[in-house]
């Protein structure tokens, strides 16, 4: 058991007979009231996000999770299959994929997050390389600020802002944490 002024983000607990994920978890204290912990956490199965507050010392079933190393094989409607180590399918269905989906490329390696046999969902590398497929011409003379423009990847089609230097063709590195542009490669 962990008390909610323990939990970190990533860490996994068990409420309502659901696992939830923590993604950020701010503690509080003030004079008169008790410390408080406002947690913000997202359920593993159905990815919903929500945010609630806590007292420091409410206790909390913690959970551990089994990560295996996979490699993406191919979509079969409605199933992501993944290959492990030892040449076994693993089968994740789409609402348990989240972000994830966006960066998928056959034979890319990630981890498949497992519970009793199930699998939950995907963790991704934290950053991961992708070409530029698509992206409009920079407007010239634009030079006030962080000038930002979209680009779609060239096998998922997910549009993210990039710098305004980035064009079709190019190698991008890409948070997969936050969804946000790092640097071009070279």
């Amino acid at each position: 058991m962990k008390t909610a002024m323990e939990l970190r983000a990533g860490n996994v607990f068990m409420l309502e007979k659901e696992l939830m994920v923590v993604m950020r978890g701010e503690f509080s204290k003030s004079g008169r009231n008790s410390s408080v912990v406002k947690l913000k956490y997202r359920t593993l199965q159905g990815g919903r996000v929500k945010e609630e507050v806590y007292k420091a010392d409410d206790k909390f079933e913690d959970i551990l999770l089994d990560r295996k190393p996979c490699t993406y094989s191919y979509f079969a409607d409605p199933m992501y299959v993944f290959m492990d180590e030892e040449y076994n399918q693993i089968e994740v269905s789409p609402d348990n994929m989240g972000e994830s989906m966006n960066y998928l490329e056959d034979g890319m390696a990630c981890e498949v997050v497992v519970h009793e046999g199930k699998a939950l969902s995907i963790e991704m590398p934290n950053i991961i390389e992708r070409e530029v497929g698509f992206t409009e011409r920079s407007a010239r003379g634009d030079t006030v600020g962080k000038v930002m423009k979209k680009a779609r990847l060239k096998n998922t089609n997910y549009e993210l802002d990039v710098p305004a230097i980035v064009e079709i063709g190019d190698k991008i590195e890409i948070d997969t944490r936050t969804n946000e542009f790092r640097r071009r490669v070279v």
